[in-house]
């Protein structure tokens, strides 16, 4: 392509049997690497060409010391697996390098965080993969950049492979960051409480050894206050909190613009999560669940309504997740947003629910079900099963309950 005369020049990419080393083939994974952002290495970085903006859950932003760099309010809403709308906490330019010494490349990159749970830390889209001028290979499970005149390959492959950080050795698939001053190892993911039992509707424990902790009242000033008062007595009122005196920890309370220029609520439990161990309890593959609707006549998406909030909390464990306003101290009595294991206790409870329907005409990813329907003659009968299954166990559904597609 030519502009003004001057011809860009461009590196030469190509893939061939060579880069098949260490691939077992056949495979229809996910291509998934490992990339440094703000100064930490970080797990878990799903490539994804088809996505127009980069995306940084919460669960992963919350653990980057992001001194320096600024959040900004966007008022960009991006669309679950469900059809549902997500509202963005914000944006923030940071620092993203692919490679390593002479062949690395470094962007700033803008970053959406998102607050949802995932298998992943990061997702990589479009935009940056365009100014890293990087073309990636599912196949291959390889992604490709110019450096200098060369190449770069970039890739972390389906075997299990060790890495050796900070004296400590890390399998392929654990969820970590490493601060390249300190070079500590920080877990980020699913993981606060205990297994669940083989009663669904059984409350849910956090695991022993979590060390008290204190928090004093951010000063948020009189509207904010308001806001937060507000919230918490829809709360209360929905039967989800309950006032407390003596708590073995607390949090503080902060609010998140949304983009309807509105307030939202939420408790800061990073140092919460960084008591808890981990629960590994795997998240379905999205890339899996799509290509599982292959061939269906009829698809339906239903939405649990505020699905954390229907998984109640051991009484005896709700004082650790409590939290400070001005009003006084609450604590929660159903599993809040935000806490490192939710998302992977909301899975567990899902699969066990639809135990019997996995597969055939339902595919669950954490709160949002999709019912599915080989044929329009089964599409009332696949319906009617499913209703009967969220019934049975009183999980109610965001209104309007189905979308149709």
């Amino acid at each position: 392509m030519e502009v003004e005369g001057m011809r860009r020049s461009e590196s030469v990419i190509s893939f061939g049997p060579e880069d098949l080393k260490g691939v077992n083939l056949p495979h229809n994974d996910a291509l998934v690497i490992q990339a440094r952002v703000a100064n930490y290495d970080i797990m878990r970085v799903f490539v994804d060409s088809g996505n127009s903006v980069n995306i940084i859950f919460r669960e992963a932003f919350a653990q980057i010391d992001l001194q320096g760099y600024q959040l900004e309010s966007v008022e960009t809403t991006i669309f679950g697996f469900a059809g549902h709308a997500i509202y963005p906490e914000g944006e923030i330019v940071l620092p993203l390098t692919l490679g390593t010494g002479e062949l690395k490349k470094t962007v700033m990159a803008i970053f959406t965080v998102v607050d949802a749970p995932s298998s992943y830390n990061i997702i990589l889209g479009r935009p940056t993969m365009n100014e890293l001028r990087s073309v990636a290979s599912t196949y291959h499970q390889k992604i490709k950049f110019p450096v200098g005149g060369r190449s770069k390959t970039k890739r972390e492959g389906k075997k299990a492979r060790i890495d050796e950080i900070g004296g400590r050795v890390l399998e392929k698939g654990e969820v970590h960051f490493v601060a390249k001053e300190e070079q500590e190892i920080v877990e980020v993911g699913p993981g606060i409480y205990r297994d669940l039992t083989p009663d669904i509707g059984a409350s849910f424990k956090y695991s022993p050894g979590i060390s008290p902790g204190k928090a004093k009242e951010d000063a948020l000033g009189p509207e904010k206050d308001k806001v937060i008062g507000e919230q918490v007595r829809d709360l209360l009122k929905a039967g989800h909190n309950r006032e407390i005196q003596f708590s073995t920890r607390l949090s503080n309370v902060v609010l998140v613009p949304k983009s309807t220029g509105k307030w939202r609520m939420c408790v800061d439990f990073r140092e919460l999560n960084k008591s808890c161990p981990k629960d590994h309890y795997p998240l379905p593959r999205i890339d899996q669940l799509v290509d599982s609707t292959s061939g269906c006549d009829l698809l339906s998406f239903m939405d649990a309504y505020q699905g954390y909030h229907q998984i109640p909390l051991a009484k005896d464990d709700q004082d650790k997740a409590s939290f400070i306003t001005s009003g006084g101290t609450f604590c929660y009595k159903v599993i809040p947003f935000g806490l490192k294991n939710a998302g992977a206790i909301y899975q567990r409870l899902m699969n066990k629910v639809f135990e019997m329907q996995l597969g055939r005409n339902v595919e669950v990813y954490v709160d949002d079900i999709l019912g599915k329907s080989k044929e329009v003659v089964d599409f009332n009968a696949d319906l009617e099963e499913t209703f009967a299954t969220l019934r049975h166990y009183g999980i109610k559904l965001t209104l309007p309950s189905v979308s149709l597609v």
